[in-house]
């Protein structure tokens, strides 16, 4: 299987250097006023946790992110409470007034006090938060003041918790009605979760969420290793300390510009800036067959699975909108997570996602599902939102006023006047307290004391000399300042012509750069849309090829099966016409010598009869004939009953038919039609018989016998006609069955050739029986024949000898 990603780590790369390529723009995005999301994604076990907090001695990227926004925004920082949150994700700007009060509010509350600014970390993150990279974003506007927040979430049970709560976090408690007695039905409700609201802007934010206002990166990173330690985990059979929650830690930075003297934040709301940049350690998906999960550990594992689903069917909605020019609904709402990134998916900030892959031969199927997703998300483009418009006022207002404060410091200094403005204000008041005469005792004990009034005003008109002189000092030294400031102006004039000189150089020399780089930028867009569209038609061309050569070779497969399919078909016909022309052969050898057999038992029985013919003959007719002894030792001596003397001019037998013992039954009369008429006087009848060509479940249900007519060629060549009979039976299946009990022969015989003789045994025959005792064979088969008493056959047959 091969996938294709922008980028690919190996097993020993460093943090610093996915720190470099992954996150690092993600900040500079995060300073310059962009949103960002940055995932982690993977198998349980496959490293997304230690990628995002990193390792004792090797941060991860998240202590990286940390450290490389305050030494960017380190010297450009606001005071506590200068920027304040509201409740619908927005930021205010609060005055100086109004902050120091927010601090003295915050120092007079009765919660233990912080620790010292050289406050001992906490061993256990030291090592992580020690980044020696001093890494930074190069271009920061130092016109701006900046805040960062920081707030960390979870996402449990597709439940919303807080992780900065102050609050006890008490694990999941049973509902409980009013009689303060728990509810039988085994429900559980989770505590009370977060909501997720939408701003004035369409952005998503957790309602009532504790956002911390920080101010390094140790205080950072211990604010989210204090939320860590309340993460839910677990320990399952594929990983000691297995994430059972989605963990969002989100850094909002806020900036808003200096007013035009650069002293003071510029407090108007619209030139506020607040970007976000949210670090996401998604749980792992898991199958519970691996990790034997039961109970609370089966349901997480549920849920896990359940919002990573979302995450994905999202990601393929929003392909399949971009490619195909669809509308289709994206189900966000299905999964708090989803729910809560969706402006970024919408193109409100740029995402990254870090895929994690375990190289365990288990997790083999898994990461290749994962793979799969990830490599399909790169297909996914958003659009970025536009930059905000700057506030119009001058460039470098820090500096100035850093300047002005420095150069003003500097000229107080030359007059010897006190640097520090506490220490002036207090020299100045204690001059003019000295200065000053003391007053005299002001208490007139009597009505007719004229001593204490003249002495009062006259310390008083003294007084109001002393502040005459002093307001004219006063007024000099207004004089001499205003004469240093318009001088300090003059210089400061001269030098900023000076300065927007170079500057409109520097920006002529910036726009045509700029113009330069536009024209780069449009023509490596080109370039990058003609190797997107060679890396597409590529692609497709190797598409085309491993399904042309997967058909080749399933036609050579199947052109090979057919071939070897039609060897074994021709080993196997071969023995079949080898086997086949064998038993023909023996099969002709077989008739051949039965066809032979057959003739010599017909020459031997033609010369039988002529034989016997030649001796009725020849032989004197009162003398009685001799069976032939080949003839006599083949049959057995039968007892035959005296025929009759024909009759001469006898009448018409008039036909009788003799009935059966069955005659009460139905039978079915079942004669097929390749059966040959025999023409014989003597043919079988049976009444009301149902007489059929091929024999039918309809016919058999009607009848209780059945007969078959069936005709073979005997060995002498004559037609042997075979009456097979038997009894029908209904089945359990509601069929019909038959049973044969019996069968019946009638055979014709040439009477050409000799005479039949009735061979009694022991009864004499009579007196006037001595001239038919012995007949010739015409005379014998002109008599009617009929079966014996007490035959079981069943029907009978009725024979008739025709008249002379």
């Amino acid at each position: 299987m091969q996938y294709s990603f922008k980028e690919v780590f190996g097993t020993l790369v460093v943090q610093k250097k996915l720190f470099d390529v992954v996150a690092k723009p993600l900040v500079e995005d995060l300073i310059r006023g962009k949103n960002g999301l940055l995932f982690t994604y993977g198998v349980t076990g496959s490293g997304k946790t230690h990628t995002m907090t990193g390792s004792p001695g090797d941060g991860g990227l998240l202590p990286r992110c940390l450290d490389m926004i305050f030494n960017s925004i380190g010297p450009f920082q606001a005071k506590r409470f200068v920027f304040k949150l509201d409740d619908k994700n927005g930021v205010d700007v609060q005055c100086e007034v109004d902050a120091l009060l927010e601090r003295q509010k915050r120092d007079a509350m009765p919660v233990p006090k912080p620790t010292p600014v050289k406050r001992q970390i906490d061993p256990e993150i030291a090592d992580m938060i020690n980044v020696q990279d001093q890494c930074k974003v190069e271009e920061v506007d130092e016109d701006n003041v900046y805040c960062v927040f920081v707030s960390y979430i979870e996402i449990y049970n597709n439940y919303i918790y807080d992780l900065l709560e102050e609050a006890p976090f008490d694990p999941i408690k049973p509902k409980w009605n009013n009689c303060n007695t728990p509810v039988r039905n085994g429900d559980f409700i989770p505590p009370q979760s977060k909501i997720l609201r939408e701003d004035q802007n369409h952005n998503m934010y957790v309602t009532g969420c504790t956002e911390v206002e920080v101010k390094s990166t140790e205080e950072a990173f211990e604010v989210f290793w204090r939320g860590q330690k309340k993460r839910r985990i677990a320990n399952t059979q594929l990983n000691r300390e297995s994430s059972r929650s989605h963990s969002v830690f989100i850094i909002k930075l806020a900036q808003a510009p200096l007013d035009a003297d650069g002293d003071k934040v510029l407090q108007e709301k619209e030139q506020i800036t607040l970007s976000q940049l949210s670090l996401v350690d998604l749980a792992g998906s898991e199958r519970t067959n691996r990790t034997k999960a039961e109970g609370n550990r089966l349901r997480e594992a549920g849920n896990i699975n359940q919002s990573l689903m979302t995450l994905r069917t999202c990601i393929e909605v929003l392909r399949e909108n971009q490619m195909y020019g669809l509308n289709k609904m994206v189900p966000y709402r299905d999964s708090k997570l989803t729910h809560l990134f969706k402006n970024y998916f919408d193109g409100e900030g740029k995402v990254r996602m870090i895929v994690c892959v375990n190289p365990k031969a288990e997790d083999y199927e898994e990461s290749l599902q994962v793979m799969r997703f990830a490599e399909m998300t790169q297909e996914v483009e958003v659009a970025r939102p536009v930059d905000r418009p700057l506030c119009g006022l001058t460039p470098g207002r820090r500096f100035r006023n850093q300047a002005f404060q420095e150069e003003l410091s500097r000229k107080l200094e030359m007059r010897g006047g006190p640097v520090d403005a506490e220490t002036e204000e207090q020299s100045v008041l204690e001059t003019i307290l000295q200065n000053f005469p003391p007053l005299p005792a002001c208490e007139l004990l009597d009505i007719n004391d004229d001593q204490t009034l003249p002495k009062l005003i006259e310390v008083l008109e003294k007084r109001h000399k002393l502040r005459q002189m002093l307001i004219k000092e006063f007024s000099k030294a207004v004089l001499t300042f205003k004469t240093m400031l318009q001088e300090f102006d003059c210089s400061v004039a001269s030098k900023e012509n000076y300065i927007k000189g170079r500057l409109s150089e520097k920006e002529k020399t910036i726009a045509g750069q700029k113009m330069e780089i536009e024209r780069l930028e449009k023509k490596i867009k080109t370039l990058e849309y003609k190797i997107e569209i060679l890396e597409k038609t590529a692609t497709i061309y190797e598409e085309d090829k491993r399904n042309l050569q997967q058909e080749l070779e399933s036609k050579s497969q199947k052109l090979q099966r057919q071939a070897s399919d039609k060897r074994r078909l021709e080993a196997r016909f071969q023995g079949m016409v080898a086997e086949t022309t064998m038993k023909w052969e023996k099969e002709c050898e077989r008739r051949v010598a039965a066809k032979q057999l057959e003739m010599q038992n017909k020459l031997w029985v033609k010369d039988e009869k002529l034989k016997q013919l030649k001796a009725i003959v020849t032989e004197p007719k009162n003398d009685k004939p001799e069976r032939p002894s080949r003839e006599r030792d083949r049959e057995k001596p039968v007892q035959r009953s005296v025929s009759p003397s024909p009759v001469p001019n006898a009448p018409p037998v008039r036909l009788r038919h003799r009935r059966s013992r069955s005659a009460g039954e139905r039978w079915v009369d079942h004669k097929p039609p390749s059966n040959l008429p025999t023409e014989t006087v003597m043919q079988p009848h049976v009444p009301h018989a149902i007489t059929v060509a091929a024999a039918s479940e309809k016919a058999l249900a009607k009848c209780d016998k059945y007969m078959l007519t069936h005709q073979e060629l005997a060995s002498d060549g004559e037609i042997e006609t075979k009456l097979i009979k038997g009894d029908v039976f209904k089945t359990r299946g509601g069929g019909q069955a038959v049973q044969f009990t019996d069968i019946e022969t009638l055979k014709q015989e040439s009477p050409t050739g000799r005479k039949r003789r009735s061979s009694p045994s022991n009864p004499e025959p009579p007196e006037d029986a001595a001239e038919s005792e012995w007949t010739d064979v015409e005379t014998r088969c002109s008599v009617a024949v009929e079966m014996r008493a007490g035959s079981a056959l069943g029907p009978g047959y009725e024979h008739h000898a025709q008249p002379k």
